[in-house]
């Protein structure tokens, strides 16, 4: 008895929390489909497809959009309007691109609200901001106010209440146009440049999403409505066009003479005209791996099969570097990007003379690649982990314009690499490289990694 009456208490307590006022493609609720109107609760796993989008309205007249492929919940929006002190509000992106826009109670309480990613803590100073997350990395853009952005580490805990605020963390507001916040799994946050991984670049937002600044003075749902009633007038009047019955032919007038009669010309059968609609291209991605063995240890990269349908864009050592068919990378103008090692593999060869050399595996860690798009530079390092030592590793070089690393020639000088590498799309924007160089007299690496 005890045990239902704590889980009807618990029932009750989950509360509504906003109300959808827009759905767009594919889009939950829950277990059910999102429809426009329908109440939100404390709690509820709200996301949507690749094609979907969902605007809720917050009990205080905020706003939380979802944008394509994203997962959030609304996990608390208590509000005590008698005693603000007591309100609690907390937002949780668990994957994709979502925008939150503070509501009057949060402006009051703004020292109590958060918004969880899986890395960072986002505090607001009275807010509108933009948020992309994947497991590993979140990057915050700022439309107006400001924002305070922590990683999770020490007292900044997940569970937590309200903005963390230390050495670690780092504040953005809407005057640092063109910035935004980027953290990494285990780092701490840093402020970046104008980057082609911002929110706003990894999932654009609808024409109909509201402004910063409401100066037409229309609700976000009146909004979607106007374009929702342009789309359906436009295909109705389409419609008609396609179906309406072909026009009669015109008869000549009664007081002219009919013209003469012509012989019929000779009927060619031709072939129907073939219209090509221009296809959507996949984004481009890279592909590296080991593809020599290394005793009994087969590399799991099969190189002539890959070959097949990819573009081999470089060999360094045992690892090579491959890129698919596709839509071309664009690299941005300016801003710089830090990308920090997600996988990696490494392979460390000791040459004892005579032409005995021994290979053995090795392990990266403490990487970090930054890329400055104005200067179309790059700059990475790394621990290269052997069975006896720590080898810290480095290189910089140039980026082109479809994304290509080239690192500067390491001619023989120890723990310098020559790298090459591809940026893409992937994930909202990944990197990855392939290197080789000398650690000592006697040993070389090659290897290679992939950043986000």
């Amino acid at each position: 008895m005890s045990a239902l009456l704590m889980c009807a208490a618990h029932t009750a307590q989950a509360a509504d929390a906003g109300k959808i006022i827009f759905v767009a493609g594919s889009a939950q609720v829950g277990d059910s489909s999102a429809r426009e109107g329908g109440a939100v609760q404390e709690g509820q796993m709200l996301s949507t497809g690749g094609d979907g989008f969902i605007y809720v309205k917050t009990v205080d007249n905020g706003l939380f959009i979802l944008r394509p492929n994203t997962k959030a919940r609304i996990v608390t929006y208590h509000i005590d309007q008698k005693n603000p002190a007591n309100t609690r509000i907390k937002l949780e992106l668990l994957s994709g691109v979502a925008r939150s826009k503070s509501g009057e109670a949060v402006k009051l309480a703004r020292q109590n609200f958060r918004f969880n990613t899986p890395v960072a803590a986002i505090g607001v100073r009275g807010t509108d901001f933009t948020v992309f997350t994947d497991d590993d990395t979140s990057r915050v853009a700022v439309i107006s106010g400001g924002v305070v952005v922590s990683g999770f580490s020490g007292a900044c805990r997940p569970d937590g209440a309200g903005p963390c605020e230390g050495e670690a963390s780092r504040e953005l507001s809407a005057a640092q146009r063109g910035q935004l916040v980027q953290v990494q799994r285990g780092q701490a946050a840093q402020v970046l440049q104008s980057s082609p991984l911002s929110p706003d670049q990894v999932s654009p937002p609808r024409r109909d999403e509201p402004l910063a600044k409401g100066g037409a003075g229309s609700s976000p749902a009146q909004s979607a409505s106007v374009e929702a009633m342009k789309n359906a007038g436009l295909n109705s009047v389409i419609e008609k066009l396609v179906s309406s019955p072909p026009a009669p032919p015109s008869v000549p007038a009664p007081d002219k003479p009919a013209p003469a009669k012509e012989e019929p010309e000779p009927v060619v059968n031709m072939p129907a005209p073939v219209i090509e609609t221009p296809s959507t291209l996949p984004e481009r991605v890279a592909v590296w791996g080991r593809w020599q063995p290394i005793g009994g240890s087969y590399g799991k990269l099969n190189l002539s099969e890959e070959r097949q349908n990819k573009e081999l864009l470089g060999m360094a050592g045992y690892f090579a570097l491959l890129r698919s068919s596709g839509k071309d990378y664009v690299a941005p103008n300016n801003g710089t990007v830090g990308f920090g090692l997600r996988d990696s593999e490494a392979v460390v060869t000791t040459e004892y003379g005579y032409g005995n050399n021994v290979a053995e595996h090795a392990t990266l860690s403490n990487g970090s690649l930054m890329v400055d798009f104005g200067k179309r530079t790059f700059q990475t390092g790394m621990d290269v982990n052997t069975s006896t030592d720590v080898v810290r590793v480095s290189a910089d070089g140039t980026v082109t314009n479809d994304g290509r690393l080239y690192g500067n020639a390491a001619e023989g000088r120890h723990r310098i690499m020559n790298v090459q590498g591809l940026l893409t799309n992937e994930r909202g924007g990944t990197a990855t490289t392939i290197f080789d160089g000398r650690l000592d007299e006697k040993r070389t690496v090659s290897g290679g990694a992939t950043w986000r």
